[in-house]
């Protein structure tokens, strides 16, 4: 009887997996994931150096933890968004900073990703401009 039991509910545990219905199960430790990979994208920026000044990006405030997000979209693949502030709305290095956090993130991130590189919304004069710049 108890093998019986037990084929059932791993059968029925399968039908769940599959039809969907039982991903909410899972969505918490996707989302803690989701979390892991943001800051471990943040240390991989905050180190950048700003090419004007000698502080870092992370110093300056160009980038913060908040500014990383990390969805994931396929098995083992994820979209890495960065939102990035520049020091001055005038700041001509700003397409700069996009490409640096691009190729540094290209070079060392150790899992399959796609980025998307934005300036933060109202913190440049020519936000869209450099945003299809850096994409």
């Amino acid at each position: 009887m108890s093998l019986v039991l037990g084929l059932l509910s791993h059968t029925l545990s399968r039908v769940l997996w599959y039809s969907g219905l039982r991903r909410g199960c899972h969505a918490p430790r996707s989302h803690a994931m989701e979390q892991d990979k943001a800051l471990e994208v943040y240390d991989i920026i905050r180190t950048i150096r700003d090419p004007e000044k000698p502080n870092t990006l992370e110093e300056l405030e160009v980038v913060t933890e908040n500014c990383v997000e990390v969805q994931e979209i396929g098995e083992d693949e994820y979209l890495v968004i960065i939102r990035f502030t520049p020091t001055v709305p005038h700041c001509s290095l700003a397409t700069l900073i996009g490409l640096c956090l691009r190729i540094k993130l290209q070079r060392c991130l150790p899992f399959r990703h796609k980025l998307e590189i934005y300036i933060t919304e109202g913190t440049h004069s020519t936000e869209e401009d450099i945003g299809a710049l850096c994409k």
